[in-house]
């Protein structure tokens, strides 16, 4: 006999206050099923293990969050949530929430802990509202997320190196457009350095009464110490700066922990270990202060040598300067020319400095397009990777469906992002923004962009994308700026799903589906077996009964061994002839809703007869009619 598999399941709800006051739930594996009259809080129940679990749909700009969180308040008032669950591992926890608070995680015997279910990926159930499932075979990115769900493990991981990759290219962006900009500065600056020069060499050269070689040598010096005075300026400068970063730096810490520490908290009833935090926080700015005081000596010890040695060369270079003085004395033109000569020496190695500096900012621009070249390498990697966990999740659902549908997976098949971003990057620039953002993205890659943009390939781009000379014009104008080049290089063209259903010979695509068969397109896929569990508010809508007992039914006997799944259903072939392990009748006065029975499938035979059936009468009409 094979060995069940171990899978996330969810054991209990407890609700205190509210519409649901006092119910509490006992999940069985399998097959669960709650049924009863409209109004009853079955769609609560559901949405209250959403809301516990924190667990909404990603693509929907937080539309589900805001509804599910406006049902909460309306419907658990100050009362509270608790969810005891089971992870496949066999780590139990509880879930305890209320409508104006965050999750908390408890243990077993109800102590808090540091675990976040979702972000770190402990725990996950899949949760479909009522239409929610026609609604993902309306949206790519839904359909995306649904496949992520069953390699959601591996997926997560790749979408945590994305983040982080792309957090760096961030950083690399700003750092490239910050250093150009000085660039650009500069080299309007140092662009004048080639004139001085040239005017220093025609005083040297001048041979109307030249100076002789003495006197040549003399200026070279006398410049040469001009750069050695500025060099030994910066040097003080920046002692200067980090000396007076680390005084002012010592008190700091230990002063924003005295103003963030409100009296009346070292008296409340967490007092002791508010006093102990507070001590260690201060020991911690004590021993920082400490660190400040010694790196502030060494900085200003480094300080007083380079006083010391500054002297020296400063007492040196006005001897040298008295030498020089006393050598064009001798010389009126030479003196004449020594003035010139000093303020043109003067601006140059000013520009000399900046040239320096120029140089340095290149070096780093060349190191940073390295790192950024680097960095477009591993996203375009973890691009590829996300696709083939797809492209495996689409084989595995292709071959295990059981009704005639297929998944297709085109990489960089959804140019959506890429049509918003351009459309963005124009706004401004070109006035139908849109409509051209729109032929760019459908016929030019982004890769093939940006190389038609640095190297001003107009043309190419103009006979692709089909834009006019005007709005070309203005494109290029838009697209050559740095920071857009920069983001072009990293958009990403994403996957797009294709979700198909045979109907006849043909396959159509769920977005062109009726709303019938969206839905026997998409429920035949959350039927699948996962290690989540399934919870599903009413999957029969939309849905023929032929079809609910050849495909759901059916579906349900194969994964519930495997899987726990909770439907919210109306009608009795889901839990019957599903023969699901436990069944959950909730009622209510309006006012309250309460569980009126629960228990398997022959435990709540009357109810279901009557709820589900439309009552023993008419089911018996019904098999006489039938003449079963």
């Amino acid at each position: 006999m094979n060995e069940k598999k171990r899978c996330h399941r969810l054991k209990s709800l407890s609700v205190v206050g509210g519409f649901l006051d006092g119910l509490n739930i006992e999940f069985a594996d399998g097959l669960n099923c709650l049924i009863g009259h409209r109004g009853t809080g079955k769609t609560t129940v559901l949405e209250f293990i959403r809301y516990a679990l924190d667990e909404f749909p990603q693509d929907d700009g937080g539309l589900a969050r805001k509804r599910v969180e406006a049902l909460v308040k309306s419907n658990l008032s100050d009362g509270r949530i608790r969810l005891a669950l089971e992870t496949k591992d066999g780590l139990e926890y509880i879930v305890d929430r209320t409508a104006s608070g965050e999750p908390m995680v408890l243990t077993t015997d109800e102590q808090p802990t540091d675990v976040r279910i979702n972000t770190a990926g402990i725990f996950s159930a899949d949760i479909f509202s009522q239409n929610e499932v026609e609604n993902i075979a309306d949206s790519p990115q839904s359909q995306l997320e649904l496949i992520d769900k069953f390699a959601a493990g591996q997926i997560a991981e790749v979408n945590r190196k994305v983040t982080a990759v792309r957090a760096k290219m961030e950083a690399n962006t700003n750092a490239i457009v910050t250093h150009d900009q000085q660039l650009k500065g500069l080299v309007d600056e140092v662009s004048a350095l080639q004139f001085i020069e040239s005017k220093i060499k025609s005083l040297t050269d001048d041979k109307s009464d030249q100076t002789d070689d003495e006197v040549n040598v003399a200026q070279q010096h006398r410049a040469l110490r001009g750069r050695e005075s500025q060099a030994v300026k910066e040097a003080e400068e920046l002692i200067q700066q980090y000396s007076q970063w680390l005084h002012d730096s010592r008190g700091q810490f230990i002063q924003r922990i005295e103003t963030a520490f409100d009296p009346s908290m070292l008296d409340g009833p967490n007092g002791k270990v508010m006093s102990r935090i507070q001590e260690n926080l201060r020991r911690l700015g004590s021993k920082l202060d400490r660190l400040f005081d010694q790196a502030a000596g060494v900085v200003d010890s480094g300080g007083n040598e380079l006083a010391e040695l500054v002297g020296k060369l400063q007492h040196a270079h006005q001897q040298q300067e008295l030498a020089f003085r006393d050598l064009i004395a001798k010389d009126n033109h030479a003196r004449g020319v020594a003035t010139e000569r000093a303020e043109l020496e003067k601006k140059r190695n000013d520009l000399l400095a900046k040239d320096r500096r120029k140089a340095e900012l290149q070096k780093q621009i060349d190191q940073l397009y390295r790192e950024r070249s680097d960095l477009a390498g591993q996203l375009r990697e973890l691009w590829s990777e996300r696709f083939e966990l797809r492209q495996q999740v689409a084989n595995w659902i292709n071959e295990g469906a059981t009704s005639p549908i297929r998944v297709r997976i085109d990489q960089c098949g959804n140019r959506s992002v890429y049509q918003q971003a351009l459309a963005g990057w124009m706004k401004g620039y070109v006035r139908q923004y849109n409509p051209a953002a729109r032929k760019i993205a459908d016929y030019v890659p982004p890769s093939d962009l940006l190389r038609m943009v640095t190297e001003g390939r107009t043309d190419d781009l103009q006979a692709q994308a089909e834009l006019g000379d005007t709005q070309m014009a203005k494109v290029m104008e838009a697209l050559n700026r740095l920071d857009v080049q920069l983001q072009l290089d990293s958009v990403e063209l994403a996957d797009l799903p294709r979700l198909e259903l045979l109907d006849g010979e043909e396959w159509k695509n769920s977005l062109h589906l009726s709303t019938g068969q969206k839905c026997t397109t998409i429920l035949p896929i959350l039927l699948l077996e996962s290690d989540n569990p399934l919870l599903v508010d009413q999957p029969e809508d939309n849905l023929d009964n032929r079809y609910i007992y050849d495909t759901v039914v059916n579906a349900i006997h194969r994964v519930k061994q495997n899987r726990q799944i909770i439907l919210i259903t109306h009608n009795p072939n889901i839990p019957v002839l599903g023969e699901a392990s436990a069944v959950y009748v909730l009622t209510s006065d309006g006012e309250r809703a309460r569980m009126a029975n629960q228990g398997s499938v022959d435990d709540c035979k009357t109810e279901i007869i009557n709820l589900l059936e439309g009552g023993k009468e008419a089911f018996v009409r019904r098999k006489d009619r039938y003449k079963y």
